[in-house]
């Protein structure tokens, strides 16, 4: 787990990774894979005066193809985003 501390109303996701794709034998190099678009919440923020924090801790959301900004801590890829950018929690 990494220290990190979402502001505001923010969260800390963990991408899926992305699913190994073949076609006709052929492996689709990383550079040429879709981006994952679910995840799991690692960290929430606190929400803000005019938005309820509804994500929790544990939660596997979908998100929007470019949502948020990447991070890389440890050798480890995360995304911090808006909860606005969070389409739909998985349940």
């Amino acid at each position: 787990m990494t220290n990190i501390k979402p502001l505001a109303d923010r969260v800390l996701v963990k991408p899926q990774a992305a699913e190994e794709k073949t076609v006709g034998g052929i492996i689709i190099p990383d550079t040429a894979k879709e981006k994952p678009l679910r995840g799991e919440i690692l960290a929430v923020g606190q929400g803000t005066k005019d938005e309820q924090m509804v994500l929790k801790v544990g939660d596997q959301v979908l998100y929007g193809k470019y949502a948020g900004t990447e991070l890389e801590l440890d050798g480890e890829k995360y995304l911090i985003m808006r909860q606005q950018d969070v389409l739909a929690v998985l349940g």
